[in-house]
């Protein structure tokens, strides 16, 4: 990821969160909050608490930008978004509604594959996991 990408997910979901999501992006695959602690303490001085992963990643549940699902006595969480633009586009529309859904429409009028991508966004179709 790059410095700008990795700003920007800072901005819209705090550090922890923006390292928690890229986390699991990278593991391309659903990971336990022992899994994902394992790899954000990976070089870190002052390893992260079990308790503290496990809330940032259940802040993020909440926000819809993580899927949740029970495994064992515990959940395993994977991502509903694909990349920062989607996130980004998605509190927005939540924040805006309907006038940033004309909004982007309206931009991506003369490009077919975003403004087919918007469409699924709106329905809440990521085409992830």
């Amino acid at each position: 990821m790059t410095g700008g990408t990795a700003g920007k997910l800072g901005k819209l979901l705090g550090p922890l969160g923006a390292e928690a999501l890229t986390v699991l992006w990278r593991a391309g695959r659903p990971l336990s909050v022992r899994q994902v602690q394992e790899r954000l303490n990976q070089g870190r001085t002052d390893p992260l608490a079990y308790t503290t992963v496990m809330t940032v990643l259940s802040r993020l549940a909440a926000r819809n930008v993580l899927h949740r699902s029970a495994a064992g006595r515990g959940f395993i969480y994977e991502p509903t978004v694909a990349d920062v633009a989607e996130l980004a586009v998605r509190d927005v529309i939540r924040d805006h509604g309907e006038a940033a859904v004309a909004h982007f429409v309206d931009q991506c009028r003369d490009e077919p594959q975003l403004r087919s991508r918007l469409m699924r966004l709106v329905r809440g179709d990521s085409g992830t996991g």
